[in-house]
């Protein structure tokens, strides 16, 4: 691409922008990136309404190529699997992958932002806050954006736009205006409240500290993810309309109520639950589909503003990660913009999508499944096959979170292994009782070899 093309701007600075800007600027581009808050390393982030963040394979990758994993990763703190806490106030640790080389990372997203501008300015980006797109000029290549704290205006020429700002995307409403992006929002019918354990009275973690706490109840679920404050930032999830619901769970009182009667271990490691409950927000829980993510060489959407997800794969971030991969390659590789975003969204659409359906399958499993006998029996002969056959049987989870092939990729054979299992434990309730010689021919018979496992 010819040097004065490489000029781009990035609305948006939170995590894909803010990485985005990183990966770019180290290649030589003249990045702007434009935020409608201000500066998080100024006012302090503003939390109530942010999951933690789950950082797995994926997103370690990107960070490496943007030379941010060991600043990141020195506030990670590691989560060796579900920590389930069953309903007569048992617990059990199921591990996610073989061992604690297989884990996923805790990460708070208000750090990471700092950390990724932080970088994205060292590169030689330019971060302007307190910018608001107000409006795009499509013909004449100009964006208007807005300072809101005292309603001034600027415009800005552009040659293209990368829309990083996330699920309620400002420049992919604009893009919707100028072209049929074929947008479509499916709402969960479930949303969310952020409420917090704090540490215990000598300051150290109040609960088992590498793992994420489950509390599965059928139709609703409690998490709590650890924070390197010795916190846990923990999640309830709940339907909108029922018992429980947040049309019957409405005050704090009730909060309280319900923690006593469903969650009665957690209730006494979340000192301000009420205080908590009346001050955050709930967060809503949706996914976002789109036809196209880009118009012609003038714009392109990534993460959350392309594909938003509901969180319970813990693959927002990484998926969004990889997009940033992605596109900075392709507008290398490519010859114009308008064949580095077709390029890119040809490469990103199918694997956004399957994540998306993965995310919604791994709800119900976190929720419903896994305090379940068949399940339990299913994960144990998961781990056994992927003993036998490592280059065929790789675990559902370990494909999406400790390995970086095609998200679309994972999910068929996801689909593949699990009628397998299905089909090897019908009516069966002891692992003893599973035919290992026919279900190993199975395994052959059905499952192409990886040729390449790390990928």
């Amino acid at each position: 691409m010819t040097p004065e093309r490489r000029h781009i701007a990035i609305v948006g600075a939170g995590l894909a922008g803010a990485l985005l800007a990183i990966l770019l600027a180290r290649k030589g581009w003249r990045v702007e990136v434009y935020e409608k808050r201000g500066d998080p390393r100024v006012r302090g982030y503003t939390g109530g309404r942010s999951i933690n963040l789950a950082l797995a394979e994926r997103g370690r990758h990107a960070l490496q190529q943007a030379g941010a994993e060991a600043a990141v990763m020195a506030h990670a703190v590691m989560m060796r699997g579900r920590m389930v806490h069953f309903a007569d106030g048992s617990q059990q640790l199921q591990r996610y992958g073989r061992d604690d080389s297989e884990v996923i990372w805790s990460v708070h997203r208000g750090d990471l932002n700092v950390t990724l501008l932080d970088l994205a300015e060292r590169a030689g980006a330019a971060v302007h806050f307190d910018r608001r797109l107000d409006g795009v000029d499509f013909d004449a290549r100009s964006a208007r954006f807005v300072d809101d704290r005292d309603d001034s205006a600027s415009v800005v020429p552009f040659r293209a736009l990368v829309g990083a700002d996330g699920a309620g995307s400002a420049l992919r409403a604009a893009m919707q205006r100028e072209a049929d992006l074929g947008e479509r929002i499916e709402p969960l019918d479930h949303s969310y409240k952020e409420l917090e354990i704090p540490p215990a009275p000598g300051g150290d973690f109040r609960i088992e500290p590498n793992a994420l706490h489950i509390w599965p109840r059928g139709d609703y679920m409690c998490i709590a993810l650890p924070n390197d404050e010795r916190t846990f930032t923990v999640t309830l999830f709940m339907p909108n309309h029922g018992d429980p619901g947040f049309d019957t769970v409405r005050t704090p009182a009730d909060a309280h109520a319900l923690f006593a009667r469903d969650f009665a271990d957690a209730l006494p490691l979340i000192p301000d639950l009420e205080t908590d409950w009346a001050r955050n927000p709930a967060g809503m829980l949706a996914t976002l589909y789109l036809d196209r993510w880009h118009l012609d060489d003038r714009a392109v959407l990534i993460g959350d503003a392309a594909h938003a997800m509901v969180p319970f794969h813990g693959q927002g971030m990484n998926c969004a990660f990889e997009d940033c991969v992605a596109l900075a390659e392709r507008l290398e590789a490519e010859a114009s913009p308008a064949e580095a975003f077709a390029a890119f969204a040809a490469e990103r659409r199918p694997n956004a999508a399957a994540i998306q359906h993965m995310a919604l399958e791994n709800y119900r499993e976190m929720r419903d499944r896994v305090d379940d006998a068949d399940y339990l029996l299913q994960r144990q002969l998961e781990l056994e096959l992927q003993q036998r056959h490592p280059d065929r049987f790789v675990p559902h989870y370990s494909m999406v979170s400790f390995m970086r092939m095609p998200y679309a990729v994972a999910l068929e054979r996801s689909h593949l292994q699990r009628d397998i299992l299905e089909r090897a434990t019908r009516g069966v309730g002891d692992a003893a009782d599973v035919d290992r010689a026919a279900l190993d021919a199975e395994v052959e018979r059905r499952l192409p070899r990886l040729c390449d496992s790390s990928a």
